[in-house]
């Protein structure tokens, strides 16, 4: 029977590591890393069995690609629609933080960053003041048109 020192787990986990360059989906990471670890707690427990390794090994590969592809990757999703057309922001309502005058634009503010942005300037033909809701109805160069929401 085959006896697999620490190093062989680390040297394995390396190597599955190195395979992720040419991957794109994060997979083999982590089942490097789960051999890394089998191979540091092979260091503090020498005594351990082939058949623990190996089933250490598979739940430390599929407990951290699950905590991944559920928990980490989704957070790394940008949610703010950047790089998408002009059609992304309109209908998009945000609130009057400056109202425009007769030389300057208004400033508007959006829940969450639109385009790239979460504060816009615009322009409007309503009357508009700080605080009022205004839903954008189209671009004109880095400015946004709107009308008064209600």
């Amino acid at each position: 029977m085959i006896e697999l020192l620490y190093w062989h787990w680390i040297v394995f986990g390396i190597a599955l590591m190195l395979v992720e360059i040419a991957l794109p989906s994060f997979t083999m990471l982590w089942f490097g890393a789960g051999a890394v670890i089998v191979g540091l707690l092979l260091v503090i427990f020498p005594a351990m069995s082939m058949t623990l390794q190996l089933v250490l090994w598979t739940g430390f590969s599929v407990a951290l690609t699950t905590l991944w592809f559920k928990f980490l990757k989704p957070l790394s999703i940008d949610k703010t629609k950047a790089g998408l057309s002009r059609e992304a922001i309109v209908g998009e309502t945000g609130q009057v933080m400056t109202a425009p005058d007769t030389d300057k634009r208004g400033r508007l503010r959006f829940p969450a960053p639109v385009l790239g942005a979460d504060e816009w300037l615009f322009i409007t033909e309503d009357n508009v003041a700080p605080g009022d809701r205004v839903r954008v109805i189209d671009v004109s160069g880095n400015s946004l048109i709107v009308c008064k929401h209600g």
